[in-house]
């Protein structure tokens, strides 16, 4: 079967007839996509009678979504089908040729179909185990809003990378992670819908700036601790990420054909960038929702005390996932895998032994699994040494003082590469496990994510942009 037919029929987002846009021009369809993002996320899913995904938060910022909404399945979609095309093409199992045009063709129509199998397929999942569950007679329909919603977010990415600034996937992510990280320092409007500020003495504020407000004026040392506490971790946090960002490897490089020209070739400490944190945390996560989903499904039949059957029957033999209290592990893998705020339980006396041993779990599943994305990440995506000598020599460089020899440019650069990809992967594993477990305002993967993703931003607009830019933009941006 000729795939290449059915790519005809996919429809897709227009490429621009110009060969670099301007500046402006991929500010106006940023702003666009990200306003359509933040106002999908609050359209509510008609029919949907129960959100058991609603306590999940640390997987609705990697996902980009707001579970709920009309946008649930995130980018969940779009990450698998890209993860499961690179573990094909970079094992060989899948032989494309991305570095010509119909190669890249071929792959990009390949990728919209696993992408659309994905929509339709979390979507199912959501709502016949009851993730997302309808009321009655409403499944369909909800399932329906899901493939909407998902194929919104697919268009939005398309339109975003061949319009705007970079990545769709990127910049929900990055602001998924930044307005909960506003939300959790100036929420104003608690859990009963009241506004905080207009009875600021009386009414508690779930944000942590205003209860450290409150607690200095109300006198509370407890709230003011923790809320203080909360801050001053993620402050730290803020600048360790931002420092080891900046640190990087600089590989001296020289024309071959000119003679006392030079230049250096940057490999960063974080050298997968933030790809390993993101899978890591994924993997996780997606433990604690589906032993929630499985537990929801199990749990008729098991509080009747009748026999399980179907999807209930397979979902009683797999409590071993965990169990759940108000959202929250109490037992299992899902338990063991995750985090608690042991600032907070110390601050407030409730804490055990079997915290601190978590924790030290939990530290040890987000540096081995980092580690062995990051590994995995840089193998199969263009990024070890042997393809990056390539792409070095095929533009006429080399390493300044040895011959012109891919061989030689292949053996230096893994005295590089695999060390940083290893320290950087334990590294992100360790800031990213330490900053949940000390309970900062975001989980430790959200601050990562947030610095990286906007950082990255930074460098593509000064990089591209420096001449068409607005003038008093460019001045702010030069300084920064």
């Amino acid at each position: 079967m000729d795939f290449r037919k059915i790519f005809q029929f996919i429809p897709e987002v227009k490429s621009p007839e110009e060969k670099k846009l301007s500046f402006n021009v991929k500010l106006k369809w940023t702003l666009i996509v990200l306003a359509s993002f933040f106002i999908l996320a609050n359209v509510p899913l008609f029919g949907l009678s129960n959100n058991a995904l609603e306590r999940f938060k640390y997987l609705a910022i990697i996902l980009g979504t707001d579970f709920g909404s009309i946008i649930s399945l995130g980018i969940g979609p779009i990450v698998m089908a890209s993860v499961i095309l690179q573990l094909l093409t970079g094992s060989g199992i899948l032989n494309i040729d991305t570095t010509n045009p119909e190669g890249r063709k071929f792959f990009q129509g390949l990728q919209r179909i696993v992408t659309f199998f994905f929509i339709v397929f979390e979507a199912m999942i959501y709502v016949l185990m009851q993730g997302l569950q309808a009321a009655p007679g409403l499944a369909p329909l909800l399932i329906f809003q899901l493939i909407l919603g998902g194929l919104a977010i697919f268009y939005m990415d398309d339109l975003m990378s061949k319009w705007g600034f970079g990545s769709g996937v990127s910049l929900f992510i990055g602001a998924g992670a930044s307005w909960q990280l506003i939300t959790s320092a100036f929420q104003f409007v608690n859990a009963q819908g009241k506004n905080c500020l207009l009875d600021f003495a009386q009414t508690s504020c779930p944000g942590k700036v205003f209860v450290l407000i409150q607690s200095i004026i109300n006198k509370y040392p407890l709230e003011l601790i923790s809320a203080l506490g909360a801050i001053i971790v993620t402050i730290i946090i803020f600048l360790l990420v931002v420092w080891a960002q900046s640190l990087k490897v600089e590989v001296p490089l020289s024309y071959g054909k000119l003679r006392g020209y030079s230049v250096k070739w940057p490999l960063a400490f974080f050298y997968s960038s933030n790809i390993p944190v993101i899978l890591t945390a994924a993997l996780l996560v997606s433990f604690q929702v589906f032993g929630g989903i499985v537990e929801t499904a199990a749990a008729p039949c098991l509080i009747e005390g009748g026999t399980c059957t179907g999807l209930a029957s397979i979902a009683s033999h797999l409590g071993w996932l965990g169990h759940f209290t108000e959202g929250q592990p109490i037992s299992g893998l899902a338990f063991w895998m995750g985090s608690s705020n042991l600032l907070e339980l110390t601050i407030r006396g409730g804490f055990l032994p079997k915290y601190l041993l978590q924790g030290l779990t939990h530290i040890l599943f987000y540096v081995f699994l980092s580690t062995l994305f990051a590994m995995f990440w840089v193998k199969t995506s263009g990024m070890d040494a042997k393809t990056q000598a390539h792409k070095i020599a095929a533009s006429g460089l080399q390493i300044a003082g040895f011959r012109q020899d891919e061989r030689v440019l292949e053996s230096i650069l893994e005295r590089y590469i695999m060390p940083l990809t290893v320290m950087g992967g334990i590294a992100i594993g360790l800031l990213a496990s330490v900053t949940n477990l000390m309970g900062a305002l975001i989980s430790g993967t959200a601050i990562l994510l947030v610095i990286m993703i906007f950082f990255q931003f930074y460098q593509s607009i000064v990089q591209q942009h420096q001449t068409d830019m607005n003038p008093t933009f460019r001045k702010f941006m030069m300084k920064t």
